[in-house]
């Protein structure tokens, strides 16, 4: 939360809210579970007030952003904001792991060349089965 201060964002009750849901969860939570552990605690707050600051935290870096399909997606607090990473999604148990190797770099130097776009944020994500999913498969 020191970080959106830093930035000259307001840290709401309902932001801090949010915040510590993120912060006690180790797993991706869609915006609706972040929603419903609310809920109960603050019943003021609505679905657009959580779907409003997961996108300010994103953009700020400080969330991590899935899209496991069907136009889902699902955020995990960054331990190192604005650390690098992409992900390897189960499609079998939803499972997600994350990696930082990427050598994207040359590919985005030549994207912006050829076509002239500012390239400010890229997104890769691989599908398929984790090895207990595709042991299980066989």
């Amino acid at each position: 939360m020191a970080e959106l201060r830093k930035r000259g964002f307001k840290l709401t009750p309902q932001r801090k809210a949010i915040v510590s849901v993120l912060s006690k969860c180790r797993e991706h939570l869609r915006p609706s579970d972040i929603h419903e552990r609310l809920h109960r605690k603050y019943p003021g707050i609505g679905l657009v007030t959580v779907y409003r600051t997961l996108e300010l935290l994103q953009e700020n870096g400080l969330l991590c952003e899935v899209h496991i399909g069907d136009s889902c997606r699902s955020y995990l607090r960054r331990e190192q904001p604005g650390e690098h990473h992409h992900h390897l999604i189960c499609r079998g148990c939803g499972s997600v792991t994350d990696f930082t190797d990427c050598e994207l770099d040359h590919l985005k130097l030549r994207l912006e060349q050829e076509t002239g776009y500012r390239i400010n944020r890229h997104l890769l994500e691989f599908m398929g089965l984790c090895p207990q999913c595709k042991v299980r498969e066989v």
